[in-house]
């Protein structure tokens, strides 16, 4: 294909675009990567990004099938939304508003290219971006400390229920000569917000026709949340009691990260299966 012929393809304009986004945030990427996107709190950040661009190019042929009715005022309305939460938020140190302005300059490249139109046919890989946004500091430390608590607790009625010597002070569990501070990571409010952007991706991707049933394990999806938590922190607490404190806090504390994240998809897929049987059973004739 000649150069000229390349300009003249329907993907050209967001091609253009896509190449300009990534000049604009490569560094800005990079200091993620080095900082908090590669800490457990923030380590979803890159996953959310790259299936969020994967949704959307799932959506091209009906992006492209769309009439070329652009709207320029909204659209250069948000590019220069974009641009001044990128510089401000470079230039600050917000990374709230850095990383913030891609999904405004995402939102402008489909306005100026295909209008409103396009929102509607891409608003689940939009909303999906938002869980790459980091909170602010202030708002996940207030909201994390209950949730570690209540996770600590339950936690420590299932072992002690199960024949384990554990005992709680606060959100630290002492299990045999061991002591386990529940971190952030292992219960924090941004776990909590991966394991519901997991949640919310199952439900996009298996498109339920029945309301009953995605409203049904949009609901669940906060108790699953909480209980893959749990799963975690108890698998944490058997590792080090079993095999020692160097085991739970080396290799095998990174794969009880693994093990959250399986237990919170079979947890969404036993709730979907259980939800079928009921709305089967609401919808099946009277015998």
């Amino acid at each position: 294909m000649t150069p000229a012929a390349a300009l003249q393809h329907p993907f050209a304009p967001f091609g253009i675009v896509a190449l300009g986004a990534l000049a604009l945030y490569v560094t800005s990427f990079r200091d993620l990567l080095n900082g908090i996107w590669g800490t457990d709190q923030q380590g979803h950040g890159p996953l959310v990004l790259a299936i969020s661009l994967w949704l959307l190019w799932r959506k091209g042929p009906e992006l492209l099938a769309l009439p070329d009715q652009p709207a320029r005022g909204a659209g250069w309305g948000c590019f220069a939304i974009a641009m001044l939460l990128s510089a401000f938020g470079r230039t600050q140190g917000i990374q709230m508003f850095e990383v913030g302005s891609l999904i405004w300059l995402v939102v402008s490249a489909l306005l100026l290219f295909r209008g409103s139109a396009a929102l509607k046919v891409v608003w689940f890989p939009l909303f999906f971006m938002l869980f790459m946004v980091p909170l602010p500091g202030g708002v996940v430390d207030t909201r994390t400390q209950p949730m570690k608590l209540a996770v600590s607790t339950v936690a420590e009625w299932i072992l002690w229920n199960v024949g384990y010597p554990v005992a709680r002070t606060g959100v630290i569990l002492q299990v045999g000569p061991y002591q386990l501070l529940v971190a952030d990571a292992c219960a924090g409010l941004n776990t909590l917000l991966t394991l519901e952007a997991l949640g919310l991706l199952y439900l996009n991707l298996v498109r339920h026709e029945s309301a009953l049933r995605n409203i049904t394990l949009a609901i669940l999806i906060v108790p699953i949340s909480f209980a893959a938590n749990v799963i975690r922190v108890i698998a944490l607490t058997l590792i080090t009691y079993h095999f020692g404190d160097e085991a739970g806090q080396g290799f095998l504390h990174g794969f009880a990260g693994m093990v959250l994240f399986m237990a919170a998809l079979m947890l969404i897929i036993a709730a979907d299966t259980a939800t079928r049987a009921v709305v089967r059973m609401r919808t099946a004739p009277p015998a």
